[in-house]
């Protein structure tokens, strides 16, 4: 988990607290480029960013038995639930994949986003908690589909996952959703402009 780029803490004064997830196994490319310009923008207004890659955790993304049994948490799970904690806003950057989320930041979400933790039914109705609420939530996503396709044809199911059946059903509201699209043919001029659009973007948090 990263503070800044230096490995400094800063100090946590008036500035809001904002977690930063990595939902990629990659270790560098443009989603951790538009990250970082989020980053340096949010810092440049005084808050306190904090980064969690989820590439370079060591956990197993798979919840073998549902959520019938218990599944022992890795101390980087453990960490992550703390991280999630202290945080009053987080900003998920991702790219799209088939449609969905990348496997990874899907396991980390089963693995992590649990009943106790997350949401708690109540009894044995339909009625639940959202354990996670007061918290905010931006989302930087890459697509190489255009925007418009995505959302008319395919139905954009992976920003619905996001925003309503996960961080809608555990009390997260979801600000801005941000897509920067399509990837493949953009030129280094348009990326340019993409890294401009999110360090704006965290300028704004």
């Amino acid at each position: 988990m990263n503070e800044t780029k230096s490995g400094a803490t800063p100090l946590e004064g008036d500035g809001k607290r904002i977690l930063m997830i990595f939902g990629t196994p990659k270790s560098a490319g443009l989603c951790h480029a538009l990250g970082d310009a989020y980053a340096q923008g949010a810092r440049g207004k005084g808050h306190v960013v904090r980064q969690l890659k989820l590439g370079e955790l060591s956990f197993d993304p798979v919840l073998h038995d549902g959520y019938d049994q218990g599944q022992h948490l890795e101390p980087d799970l453990l960490e992550a639930q703390r991280q999630i904690h202290w945080a009053e806003h987080l900003v998920f950057v991702y790219p799209v994949w088939w449609g969905g989320l990348p496997a990874l930041l899907k396991g980390f979400f089963d693995r992590v986003f649990l009943p106790g933790f997350a949401f708690k039914y109540r009894g044995r109705s339909q009625a639940w908690d959202k354990l996670l609420s007061g918290r905010t939530a931006d989302l930087l996503v890459t697509l190489d589909t255009p925007p418009w396709y995505f959302r008319w044809i395919y139905g954009a199911p992976a920003h619905r996952q996001m925003t309503r059946t996960i961080l809608g059903f555990s009390g997260i509201k979801t600000r801005r959703l941000a897509e920067f699209a399509p990837v493949r043919p953009s030129s280094e001029t348009q990326r340019q402009h993409w890294l401009q659009r999110a360090e704006r973007l965290g300028v704004q948090a």
